[in-house]
């Protein structure tokens, strides 16, 4: 199994919407690789802990915040500028776009999982009711898209961003990692050649 490439030049970028199991596959690949890994949502939860807000309140905060979002985002850019790192994070596709060096090797996955399913993850991760979940979700994402419209002027997602999409949906952890790590390995092979 590869662990990673010698030159540092490597940069996976995971993104996809909340709930749809990104953070946990992000964590296992980079664990199985041996890479560093980085996740702004985190970021995210540990300022809004700092403000002693929920998550709804602080997305809704820094919707008229917008240094947050700035500030998030040029944490990302630095880590994804060192390489040998999996990245978790909403818009880590986009700014890997504005990575001049071409001898990084950028593998860009989307995961992805119905709503239902993300409703059923994030109800049993933070032990909120179907309703919370369902406006968490809500909240979060509309949030997301409209500010990250007006900052960057970008549709979340759009499918010719990704080299991959995953859905998750009905697929158990261990087949989730297993399915990213064999075509991150391929990909790998592919774009040395």
């Amino acid at each position: 199994m590869m662990a990673r490439k010698e030159d540092g030049k490597l940069i996976i970028l995971i993104s996809g919407p909340h709930a749809s199991g990104k953070t946990t596959v992000a964590i296992a690949i980079a664990e199985r690789l041996g890479l560093r890994y980085i996740s702004a949502g985190e970021i995210f939860r540990q300022m809004a802990k700092e403000m002693e807000m929920s998550l709804v309140e602080f997305t809704r905060y820094v919707e008229s915040n917008p240094d947050i979002d700035h500030e998030i985002d040029e944490r990302m850019f630095k880590e994804m500028l060192r390489g040998n790192i999996v990245v978790d994070s909403q818009l880590a596709y986009y700014f890997s776009k504005k990575i001049e060096d071409k001898q990084f090797t950028i593998i860009r996955i989307m995961i992805y999982a119905d709503l239902e399913e993300r409703v059923r993850r994030l109800m049993e991760r933070e032990g909120v009711s179907r309703e919370e979940a369902i406006e968490e979700i809500r909240v979060r994402e509309e949030s997301e898209r409209k500010r990250f419209k007006e900052l960057y002027g970008i549709d979340l997602w759009s499918i010719d961003d990704f080299d991959v999409i995953i859905n998750t949906s009905n697929l158990a952890l261990d087949q989730m990692v297993e399915l990213c790590v064999h075509i991150i390995e391929k990909m790998i092979e592919l774009k040395s050649k």
